[in-house]
């Protein structure tokens, strides 16, 4: 992972409504592994009292960082985790204490 692309995640988690939602996402889709569910946004904004501008705002920062993936499903949008990056943060972060 280059330099740039670390730091840009590494960026858009260091807002804390951002990590807070980013969080909030990663526990659900944790819960719902057997069943293979998405998140729901809808099912945590109440949680974070912050309003749906705010959300979309902190969503298109964590979806452009590669963070996580949006989809909408009718009327709702659901977010999943890409575990795929979080794996290559921690494997350059571990490398740095070796």
């Amino acid at each position: 992972m280059n330099p740039s692309r670390l730091a840009k995640i590494l960026k858009a988690l260091s807002n804390q409504t951002r990590l807070d939602l980013y969080l909030q996402i990663a526990r659900q889709n944790e819960a719902d592994f057997d069943t293979g569910c998405e998140c729901f946004i809808s099912d945590i904004v109440g949680s974070l009292n912050i309003g749906a501008p705010t959300v979309s705002h902190h969503l298109k920062e964590l979806s452009n960082a590669d963070l996580i993936t949006t989809e909408r499903r009718g009327k709702f949008l659901t977010a999943t985790i890409n575990k795929q990056v979080i794996r290559e943060v921690i494997e350059v972060l571990s490398e740095s204490v070796k």
